[in-house]
């Protein structure tokens, strides 16, 4: 795939993304922001994600994955798993990048092969029973873009995972120096 796999969510302090199979908040900037990061790229979410949305959006690519459901259109496909999406993105929609839209089992199964994950931070515990699952802060870089004061307040953050490399060395302790010096 040539262009890059992304995760965009938001989730709150505890990390709630959900509850009763939708959003439990509504935040006036946050549809925006999708659209201006997703819009002429590729759009993956599972079947209840893509039910919850109702239909393809436009200006983006939508694979939907689901192993029963069928959804099929001009900017619309349906796929069984995450590797059949990934691998059909890199053959047909060559350059384009991939952002997994959810739902919860979906972005644990995304999250280890993600370059960047563009997340809003709600500054609130949210009642709900989807999560978005953890992850090891160590492995990204974290850049807070915006904070918002709204009914709840929230930030832009962008994770953008560090190089193997770079990786290692802070999870061995390195200090810049060699072990032998």
């Amino acid at each position: 795939m040539k262009g890059m796999l992304a995760l965009i969510a938001a989730y709150s302090r505890n990390r709630v993304i959900g509850k009763d199979g939708k959003i439990p908040w509504q935040l006036k900037d946050e549809k925006r922001r999708f659209k201006e990061l997703t819009m002429g790229n590729v759009l993956v979410m599972g079947r209840r994600t893509f039910a919850e949305i109702g239909r393809a959006l436009p200006g983006r690519f939508t694979i939907v994955l689901s192993s029963t459901a069928r959804f099929e259109g001009e900017s619309l496909r349906t796929l069984p798993d995450l590797q059949s999406a990934l691998d059909y993105a890199r053959r047909k929609l060559c350059g384009k990048d991939v952002f997994v839209a959810g739902g919860a089992r979906l972005y644990a199964e995304a999250l280890p092969l993600a370059e960047k994950l563009y997340i809003t931070e709600l500054d609130a515990d949210v009642a709900g029973d989807t999560y978005f699952p953890a992850f090891d802060a160590v492995l990204f870089d974290r850049e807070v873009l915006s904070r918002t004061e709204d009914v709840i307040p929230y930030t832009y953050v962008t994770y953008t995972r560090k190089p193997a490399a770079l990786v290692g060395a802070q999870a061995a302790g390195a200090t810049g120096r060699s072990c032998c010096g």
